[in-house]
């Protein structure tokens, strides 16, 4: 399923031709391949993952939007901050980064897997999410400063605006379940100028399998997008916009 939403909004004259000359699949090829020949390694602190890399990496991880650069004085090294759902990636899916504990390299992805899930417990239902779209090649931030989880970009941030906020949900959430949060999500989002994205994962429900990482090939993601309804929108006479692919609901405009 493609997600579909407004015309891309572009930051600069040019920004679209460079998006087309270097996509993002192109680009994670390219760091996949950097990582796994230098056998890159990054060290667990708390709830982020610190990934020490060669400079010339280090862009390359910029250009495809994983973590965020530490500033240092080293000149050999730069050392990068991933997100749990960042390192887990290229770890687990991309199989290009190795992960230490204390020293100890946790070969084993299940360690990495149970370690994370004792940091956060959640932290299986947003892999799930974040691994979602970033294999649609869609460019995944932290959407805290929206209230969200996520904020997805058609391409690098430096090029395109944001187009979807996302929440993430799965069968014991109690998120977006009364019209107050749903209409105080759709208002936000549209204040700046994004779609609401609700991800909703479908795993098990018994939390002994959560265990595994063997449990995401079984689940499922469904997307939906919620927004405002407006009329003027709907008359007859009107041609309609291109409806997106992912299941829509729309509520109702108020003052």
């Amino acid at each position: 399923m493609q997600l579909n939403s407004m015309a891309p909004r572009w930051k600069w004259k040019g920004a679209a031709a460079k998006a087309l000359a270097e996509p993002i699949s192109k680009s994670v090829s390219e760091l996949q391949l950097s990582l796994a020949k230098t056998e890159s390694s990054g060290s667990l602190s708390s709830c982020n993952v610190l990934l020490a890399v060669e400079p010339e990496q280090a862009e390359l991880l910029d250009r495809c939007c994983f973590g965020r650069l530490v500033l240092s004085s080293e000149k050999v090294k730069k050392w990068v901050q991933l997100s749990f759902e960042e390192a887990f990636y290229l770890f687990y899916n991309l199989k290009c980064i190795k992960i230490y504990l204390q020293g100890h390299c946790l070969e084993n992805e299940v360690d990495t897997w149970m370690y994370m899930k004792s940091k956060r417990p959640n932290f299986p239902v947003f892999f799930k999410a974040y691994s979602h779209l970033r294999s649609k090649n869609w460019v995944l931030r932290s959407g805290l400063q929206y209230g969200v989880d996520f904020v997805a970009y058609r391409h690098h941030p430096s090029l395109v605006h944001s187009e979807f906020s996302v929440l993430v949900q799965s069968g014991d959430s109690d998120r977006l379940r009364v019209w107050s949060d749903i209409h105080c999500a759709v208002r936000l989002s549209g204040s700046v100028a994004k779609t609401l994205l609700s991800l909703h994962v479908d795993g098990s429900s018994n939390k002994e399998d959560w265990n595994l990482p063997l449990c995401l090939e079984s689940w499922t993601v469904e997307e939906q997008t919620i927004s405002r309804w407006s009329p003027e929108l709907s008359r007859e006479d009107e041609t309609s916009n291109q409806k997106p692919n992912v299941t829509s609901v729309s509520i109702f405009k108020t003052p």
